[in-house]
């Protein structure tokens, strides 16, 4: 497999140059910024080293999407997957250990669990007309619905916070689908920086409903 051959999946790439991509590489400051505002939140308080992990990873998330809408190739690409991967494991061990109380192993277990639980749920989406583009995706808004629902009664809080997150991560989804089928209504600019632009509203949100969590508890 050649790493560095060139990848062409968005409606605004016209060729391979760097700046092929100018708004959808631009727009990749919507998670750096999120980052830092969520940083400062943190900032000063005790308890909060779980946050500043999550904040790391979602920094990491702007700068491996940037590089891949910059220097598009397969290499790149990874680049740009991996640390998504990454805050969706650590995020359902946060969510699993902390809202749901559950030690730490039992927590990696169900972080683990998470492999086989997408693989299972995206060739289903990925039957579905609309939804096969981001198929791998999907799965994630569900699963945080089900700790939404898990917790709706012993920590509604939590739980609306949790529902707004998986809210916003499908309207993101649904931009990001969008992409090519609207890429000639839309001058051949595309919606995919739309996705990133709320998607990094969800991810730090999603900190900051560990950070109100963790604050209520002292």
């Amino acid at each position: 497999m050649d790493w560095l051959a060139p990848v062409d999946g968005y409606c605004e790439r016209t060729g391979p140059e760097y700046w092929s991509e100018p708004v959808n590489a631009v727009t990749n400051a919507a998670f750096l910024i999120a980052a830092l505002v969520m940083a400062r939140r943190l900032r000063g308080r005790p308890g909060m080293t779980t946050g500043r992990v999550l904040v790391g990873i979602l920094a990491a998330i702007g700068v491996g999407s940037y590089l891949f809408h910059t220097h598009a190739n397969r290499l790149t690409g990874l680049i740009d997957v991996v640390p998504i991967v990454v805050f969706i494991l650590a995020y359902v061990f946060v969510a699993t250990r902390d809202y749901l109380g559950q030690r730490a192993w039992v927590a990696a277990l169900v972080m683990i669990a998470f492999i086989p639980y997408a693989a299972a749920l995206t060739p289903a989406f990925r039957a579905l007309p609309f939804f096969e583009v981001s198929a791998f995706y999907w799965p994630v808004p569900v699963l945080i619905l089900i700790y939404a629902a898990i917790l709706g009664r012993r920590d509604p809080a939590t739980a609306r916070g949790l529902a707004l997150g998986a809210g916003i991560l499908a309207v993101s989804l649904v931009f990001r689908s969008l992409d090519q089928p609207l890429c000639a209504a839309t001058g051949g600019l595309g919606t995919h920086f739309l996705w990133h632009v709320l998607n990094g509203v969800m991810l730090g949100w999603m900190i900051e409903v560990w950070r109100r969590w963790r604050v209520a508890r002292g």
